[in-house]
């Protein structure tokens, strides 16, 4: 099927043509994974053009509670991204998941809700893709795993850096030794809240969002360092509360500024810090025997066409009375778009987590990352509500 729609532009790493016109991948595959919406959430938005560029997924239908919310969301997305066959707006979310043309479900809804839909999905038969964090609690999350596994669909949380090219080549450097042993891990992720924010936003309500900023930030920051460790369980944990607050509406206050220490085998430890109380930073520094790697903007690439990160290798020479810190820097660039292209990283999401669900052969590769990622959470806000004693893992 081949669609004019402006100028033609293949990626050639996965044989889609998009157009830089519109949004829209060509349907040049034979299989394609329908999707349905759970919620017409903010994020949503862009992942309505991540599934458009995709080339093996379509959105076929929107969800909301009020159809005509869902209606909206249609409009707006589409007036966009263009998409060649308009998805349907479906008033309730039971409806959607009863549907014969949905075969997978991206669910944004409130963390406090996801428990009770992601299973239904699954007794469904659809595959799920899960918003972060996926869980009030490591034990819930089980719970959907579980069903997940149960009804054979695959499970994914949504972290979309660990589907660009830049985090192998990252790897690929941490493997050869580029900064020698990883002794230390430190990461910062923040973005400066303004007023309605703290006023009325899902995230500073403690029946929706729970964890506050360490649910919505924090889950990065443990996803990445377990990446680094490849999957390695911290022994223990420690979180510090440093501010809280609750929307109008909200039973109790939820974190918003917050600081944890990861500890593992070897002398490894990770420091991270949350908060919706400075400007934007998601910045990660790995320490080791030979030098250290820095990536400024690990979660959301910043805008362009290329990625990248340094590592540094710092040399301090003595001669005589002439004391030099050399500066040894090597930036590795990668050609990747930051968002809405073909290669984008959550268009690789999308594409990736359709690859799986079509091949009918799920991979408990990542509910098992979920988990970790949301038993070290737990660890750390446990920690933190007990006057940051140690919580064993």
């Amino acid at each position: 099927m081949s669609r004019k729609l402006g100028t033609d532009c293949r990626d050639q790493t996965h044989g889609i043509l998009f157009r830089t016109s519109y949004c829209q991948a060509d349907d040049i595959m034979t299989t394609q994974l329908r999707w349905g919406f759970l919620s017409a959430a903010g994020i949503a938005k862009k992942n309505w053009q991540a599934v458009a560029m995709s080339g093996n997924g379509r959105l076929t239908a929107v969800a909301s509670r009020d159809k005509q919310k869902a209606e909206h969301f249609i409009e707006e997305c589409s007036a966009s991204c263009h998409v060649p066959e308009r998805p349907e707006a479906i008033e309730g979310y039971d409806q959607l998941l009863a549907s014969d043309n949905v075969d997978a479900v991206y669910i944004p809804l409130p963390t406090g809700l996801r428990k009770e839909w992601v299973i239904k999905a699954a007794q469904a038969g659809k595959h799920v893709m899960c918003e972060k964090p996926c869980a009030i609690t490591a034990d819930d999350l089980r719970e959907m795993i579980t069903a997940c596994n149960d009804n054979n669909v695959q499970f994914m949380d949504g972290v979309m850096f660990m589907h660009n090219k830049r985090i192998d080549q990252m790897r690929k450097c941490l493997d050869g030794g580029d900064i020698g042993d990883i002794r230390r891990i430190a990461t910062q992720f923040s973005f400066y809240a303004p007023e309605d924010f703290l006023g009325g936003n899902i995230r500073v309500n403690s029946d929706l969002e729970p964890q506050g900023c360490m649910g919505d930030l924090g889950w990065y920051q443990i996803r990445f360092t377990l990446w680094i460790m490849k999957y390695r369980m911290p022994t223990h944990v420690t979180g510090r509360l440093l501010a809280e607050h609750g929307s109008a509406d909200s039973a109790n206050p939820v974190p918003t500024e917050f600081s944890g220490e990861l500890f593992f085998d070897g002398g490894v430890s990770a420091s991270m810090y949350n908060a919706f109380i400075n400007q934007h930073q998601q910045w990660a520094n790995i320490s080791g025997t030979k030098g250290n790697l820095h990536v400024a903007d690990y979660v959301l690439p910043y805008f362009g066409n290329e990625q990248y990160f340094d590592v540094h290798n710092p040399d301090f020479v003595m001669e005589g009375c002439v004391f030099n810190m050399e500066r040894h820097t090597q930036r590795h660039v990668t050609a990747e778009f930051s968002n809405n292209a073909a290669d984008a990283q959550e268009t690789s999401l999308f594409r990736n987590f359709a690859d799986l669900a079509l091949s009918g052969q799920p991979d408990n590769h990542w509910p098992e990352i979920s988990l970790k990622t949301q038993r070290v959470m737990d660890a750390c806000l446990e920690s933190a509500q007990n006057e940051s004693r140690p919580v064993r893992l």
